[in-house]
């Protein structure tokens, strides 16, 4: 018994410490569980309290002059009335929010550069003779329309088809097919494949945003053709020559450069830098216009008097420069949309960067505007309006491709070099090229086009931060002068494709047309004005015409070419 005892002393003592270690066990791993348990019951606890103190009905109707009561926690949808409020409903009303201030931005500025098309007609009527005031404005109007229809019909499809992934506006994961090839073991798109007519899977809400917003920048650059081309280009011909525009030349490049296509690859294919890159389209849009316009205008031929058997030009002078500088001012504004609405956003993914846009995009007109000021004033001994004008578009042609991309420093360089560009550059055309171009449109859009896409590679200081990679190539675009040389050979693939591949094309498609329907107005026609003859309506048929020089009125062909 004295043995058995100590056994029991030790039994018991084995139970008192297993029960202590149990204890002590549950005490360690109570945290872990509380720490492993989903917050969802915390939160909704805090968001049960939190409605309960929000604004009552009786306070509502009080009215709300401060603003300080209207939008609470009571405004959030519930998922499930009979639950509550809840984390995911508070979560998924943020991620609306982000992608609802996307679309208003997107497409607020998508009706700014709308409103550019008043702009262009005023200018390019206002740069012609009176007499075919009518015909200039039209070819503005109904250039809207049939870019729309192209653009609906397969454009959109070619450009943006495989363009899906853009975060900003809820992924465009419909935009999922791009036809590619593949060469050297890399995958180079070539067109997209999704979104004829918005139908099916691409009847969409952030397809018809992005549809908008691409729309409105596919018609800015077909009217440019129509200022190179005025007073003298047959209004059938003009219509066929836009929807080709609209549907193949301007959708193939824009597809490369942003849709998923081979020049925004050379970064992740090739090393060069991120990508081609365009912020907002010195390239994809005034550069394809101006050198679509340089084709045309060649077919065409210019004007009855511009030139003298001795290849010398006349001035040929518009009728309304009010009408010009007012538009220039219309152009300017609506260039706020062009610029900073190429963010898709102004919530996210680096943003914020819309303010920085917005600046760089005034300040270069402003320099833009004195560039050609002063360099007309020290060669005429007068400041020229109409230059003064072009060079205020020119500025804000050549800071749309860097303006996400470099400082308001580098921004007012650039706009200043581009408003002397195009005083230098009209002259080359006209002169050198022989080219009548009679509203500049070829000196501002494609010159400075071209300067645009060559000022990316240059200036671009690696400050942006779009969610932290430009063309899937992780970083910031950066230029030669901040270090980054292979940038400026990503634009000058660029550059080379737009002067080899789409003046080529451009000029390939109207040369056809010139065969099957021709380009140009008859003699008489242009002579008369093209007002009736081709519109049947004078632009201002109580204006009293004055005689024009002889050498405006003779019907020979010899002065309608050089």
């Amino acid at each position: 018994m004295k043995r058995i005892g100590p056994l029991y002393s030790l039994l018991a003592g084995l139970v008192i410490a297993i029960g202590f270690a149990t204890t002590a066990l549950a005490q360690a791993a109570a945290p872990a569980a509380s720490t492993a348990a989903p917050p969802s019951s915390v939160a909704t606890a805090e968001l049960k309290e939190g409605a309960a103190k929000a604004p009552t009905a009786d306070t509502l109707k009080a009215g709300d002059p401060s603003g300080t009561v209207t939008g609470t926690i009571i405004d959030v949808p519930v998922s499930d009335p009979k639950a509550g409020l809840t984390l995911p409903d508070m979560a998924n009303q943020i991620g609306q929010n982000k992608i609802g201030i996307n679309f208003t931005w997107t497409l607020l500025c998508g009706f700014l550069v709308m409103f550019m098309q008043a702009g262009f007609a005023m200018v390019e009527a206002g740069l012609c003779r009176v007499k075919n005031s009518n015909h200039t404005y039209m070819m503005n109007f109904f250039v809207y329309g049939c870019g729309l229809l192209a653009y609906w019909l397969i454009g959109f499809a070619i450009q943006m088809g495989g363009a899906g992934g853009n975060a900003n506006l809820g992924g465009l994961s419909p935009l999922a097919t791009e036809h590619a090839f593949t060469l050297f073991g890399k995958t180079w798109g070539m067109f997209g494949g999704s979104g004829m007519f918005l139908a099916g899977h691409t009847y969409d809400v952030g397809v018809m945003v992005i549809f908008l917003f691409q729309m409105v920048f596919m018609d800015t650059a077909l009217t440019i053709v129509t200022g190179a081309c005025a007073e003298r280009w047959k209004f059938l011909t003009f219509a066929v020559s836009s929807v080709l525009m609209g549907a193949f030349t301007y959708p193939l490049f824009a597809n490369w450069a942003w849709g998923a296509g081979w020049l925004a690859q050379l970064g992740s294919n090739l090393g060069l830098g991120k990508g081609y890159a365009d912020f907002a389209g010195s390239g994809v849009v005034h550069a394809v216009g101006g050198l679509s316009a340089l084709a045309v205008a060649l077919i065409v031929g210019p004007r009855i008097g511009k030139f003298n058997r001795d290849g010398s030009s006349n001035a040929i002078l518009g009728h309304d420069i009010s009408a010009v500088l007012i538009g220039c001012f219309i152009l300017a504004f609506g260039w706020f949309g062009f610029n900073p609405g190429s963010t898709l956003g102004a919530s996210a993914n680096g943003n914020l960067r819309i303010g920085s846009v917005a600046v760089n995009t005034m300040l270069a007109g402003c320099t833009g505007t004195f560039g050609a000021i002063l360099y007309m004033w020290i060669l005429k001994g007068k400041p020229d309006a109409s230059m003064s004008g072009n060079g205020l578009l020119a500025g804000l042609v050549a800071i749309t491709a860097p303006s996400g991309f470099v400082s308001p420093t580098s921004s007012a360089i650039i706009g200043l070099i581009a408003g002397v560009l195009v005083c230098m550059s009209v002259a080359f055309v006209e002169n050198v090229l022989k080219v009548d171009d009679p509203v500049g449109a070829i000196s501002v859009h494609g010159a400075n086009g071209l300067w645009g896409v060559l000022a990316v590679g240059l200036f671009a200081d690696g400050t942006s931060n779009y969610g932290g990679s430009w063309n899937g190539v992780a970083g910031s675009v950066t230029g030669l002068f901040y270090g980054d040389a292979s940038q400026l050979a990503a634009q000058l693939v660029g550059i080379s494709t737009l002067l080899g591949f789409v003046f080529t094309f451009s000029f390939a498609l109207n040369l056809a047309l010139e065969f099957f329907m021709g380009h140009r107005v008859s003699a008489e026609s242009e002579v008369a004005g093209l007002d009736l003859p081709e519109m049947g309506q004078l632009g201002y048929p109580e204006f009293l015409f004055a005689k024009e020089p002889d050498i405006f009125v003779t019907h020979s062909r010899e002065f309608a070419v050089a």
